[in-house]
């Protein structure tokens, strides 16, 4: 069996522990395709929104995944999150689901409290992040208050960028009941974010791939 990985911006922390949440949720056999393409949301950072041409893009990324045998594909970039959904149409006729690593995670965030912090470090991914809680939140009947947490962490390392965001979650942590961090990049963070905060913290590569493998028990590739 083989499963897509579809990257827009890659740092090898990311791609590591992207792979190691899905083959943690897949059998050992289950061939990983990566597919990476950064030059997609550089124009997305560039212009301010995701353009036609990004968006082309990034479906013949999809349709370069179902051409390689992938029975699924999960898409790592928030940024880019409602191009998925876009594509879904064709993924349903194809019979090859499309799966966003962070959309779980926004239900979970929902679960969680109805106060939502976010954490980016770029407006294209926390605006489509804030898009999606409010959706699955009006999908779940609920209304959510949501916090921003944007913070500029250009040119810093990743013992820098940690300190950063740990910060930043202390600043709004009283005004939130759960916060989410927008980009699978600051995942390494979670955990300290949540010890030093004392309130639930989400990243989505560990939800991500626990819905890309409940797709594909529903397809009926995996028990």
């Amino acid at each position: 069996m083989k499963v897509a990985l579809v990257y827009t911006s890659t740092t090898p922390e990311l791609i590591e522990l992207v792979e190691r949440e899905v083959r943690a949720k897949l059998c050992g056999e289950t061939e990983i395709i990566s597919m990476q393409d950064p030059s997609i949301l550089a124009e997305v950072r560039e212009v301010g929104y995701v353009t036609p041409t990004a968006a082309a893009r990034l479906m013949g990324m999809y349709t370069q995944a179902v051409a390689q045998g992938a029975e699924a594909i999960l898409n790592i970039c928030s940024s880019v999150g409602e191009v998925a959904d876009a594509f879904q149409p064709a993924a349903a006729y194809i019979g090859v689901p499309v799966v966003r690593v962070d959309e779980e995670m926004c239900r979970e965030a929902v679960r969680t409290g109805l106060r939502v912090g976010v954490l980016a470090t770029l407006p294209t991914t926390l605006e489509p992040t804030k898009g999606t809680i409010r959706r699955v939140a009006r999908a779940m009947g609920k209304h959510v208050e949501l916090v921003d947490g944007l913070v500029d962490a250009f040119g810093m390392n990743q013992t820098q960028f940690r300190q950063l965001l740990i910060g930043a979650a202390k600043e709004i942590c009283d005004r939130v009941d759960v916060i989410v961090l927008a980009q699978g990049s600051m995942a390494y963070v979670e955990k300290d974010i949540e010890a030093a905060c004392g309130i639930p913290t989400l990243s989505s590569p560990r939800f991500g791939a626990a819905a890309l493998k409940a797709a594909l028990q529903e397809k009926g590739c995996i028990a």
